[in-house]
């Protein structure tokens, strides 16, 4: 039987249903907050005294957080920073709106190596550039955060 290794986590793609095609907005340094919980509901039993049921309600995500080298000129960039200048999720405004992102973790061949992890509907809710520091002699880091409805993995073909 052949041994199994996992993959290793740090080769991946990252790409916005928006920016088919792109090259330069695609390249991230780190993915973060791939996490899904079942939150529960403790509900009372009359004449039950040693415990509470605690039943399963819904689904919740955590934010998708991205992490690059800052860029001056990003497609990217102008969805989110229209959102926020807006107020504005869902304006309405082709290439503004909510779009999937697609997360897939790649092998030394930029083949992929497990599924897709698709997440609908995302929308930025944060966006932030790393300090200034002139006694450090660091990359400018960009950090994005983006909210979405849920994420589903997607089997390779």
């Amino acid at each position: 039987m052949a041994a199994y290794y996992p993959p290793a986590g740090f080769n991946f793609r990252v790409e916005f249903e928006f920016l088919a095609g792109e090259t330069q907005d695609i390249h991230f340094q780190e993915v973060s907050g791939l996490a899904a919980e079942i939150t529960t509901e403790e509900l009372v039993e009359g004449g039950e005294n040693r415990f509470n049921h605690r039943l399963p309600t819904r689904a919740k995500y955590a934010n998708l957080i991205l992490k690059r080298g800052l860029l001056t000129d990003s497609k990217l960039i102008d969805w989110i920073t229209h959102a926020v200048e807006n107020l504005e999720a869902n304006p309405g405004v082709a290439g503004q709106e909510p779009t999937s992102v697609y997360v897939t973790l790649l092998n030394e061949e930029q083949k992929p190596v497990a599924d897709t992890y698709s997440f609908v509907r995302a929308w930025p809710v944060k966006w932030s550039v790393s300090d200034f520091k002139a006694m450090d002699n660091s990359l400018v880091i960009e950090t994005l955060e983006l909210s979405y409805q849920y994420f589903e993995k997607t089997k390779l073909s």
